[in-house]
């Protein structure tokens, strides 16, 4: 028997990133009826506002653990062994991309399972395009450390290299931007730059890169909205 595949479907990062996304995911999904997903709720929302017809009911839903590394019943892929294709949705974004989904990926490989990712919004990369940074090295750090000595020391290692042409991307939670951002102001240097790009795709989005001197005498409301941090050089 022919086995399935394993679909890695972009969710929009906003509300008006919807179209664009059903666009291109619509005619991959519309057949599969199994799903890995990161929340039940919000995938069958998804789901339904791509195609106002799918069958929700007659899908099946595993669901990753949050309280458990986002583990997940690995007998699941059984259904692409019987040949069902399975559609892996995390909350926003791509799959497996500062979310959810890489041990589903990395298992599938181990059982040789062919992977088919789907293109779609993915704030890290977006936001290291419209940074004004360069691309050719840059590293994703997720979170930044919870201990402050830990992130202050990570933030000026990640200050002295954007000197030597590499980029640097991080976050944090929209209730802790704010903390981060006045830490950033008072630990770099006034001459380092800084992109902040927050809510990208929303109808609020906004994308700007300033050197810290500048970035304190505009300071963001950052406290509701998910939000991109790169610290590079627009002269590397």
């Amino acid at each position: 028997m022919k086995k399935g595949f394993l679909y890695l479907i972009p969710v929009p990062l906003a509300p008006e990133g919807l179209r664009q996304t059903a666009t291109i995911a619509q005619p991959h999904i519309a057949h599969i009826r199994y799903f890995i997903v990161e929340n039940t709720r919000s995938a069958r929302r998804f789901l339904r506002a791509v195609d106002k017809e799918f069958p929700i009911d007659e899908c099946v839903f595993e669901e990753m653990d949050k309280h458990a590394g986002y583990s997940f019943k690995e007998s699941f892929l059984k259904h692409i062994e019987e040949g069902y294709d399975i559609g892996v949705l995390s909350e926003a974004g791509c799959p497996a991309v500062a979310d959810p989904g890489h041990q589903v990926v990395a298992l599938a490989h181990q059982r040789g399972i062919t992977i088919k990712p789907l293109p779609g919004p993915n704030s890290m990369i977006m936001a290291l395009m419209a940074s004004g940074f360069p691309g050719q090295n840059f590293s994703f750090h997720g979170y930044l450390p919870l201990d402050v000595q830990q992130r202050r020391t990570l933030l000026l290692k990640m200050e002295r290299e954007a000197q030597q042409g590499y980029t640097h991307i991080f976050m944090d939670t929209p209730f802790r931007n704010a903390k981060l951002f006045e830490d950033m102001l008072g630990w770099l240097r006034p001459e380092t730059e800084m992109c902040i790009a927050s809510n990208i795709t929303g109808s609020n989005e906004q994308i700007h890169t300033r050197a810290i001197k500048d970035w304190k005498k505009v300071k963001p409301d950052l406290k509701k909205s998910p939000a991109v941090f790169v610290i590079g050089s627009t002269k590397g």
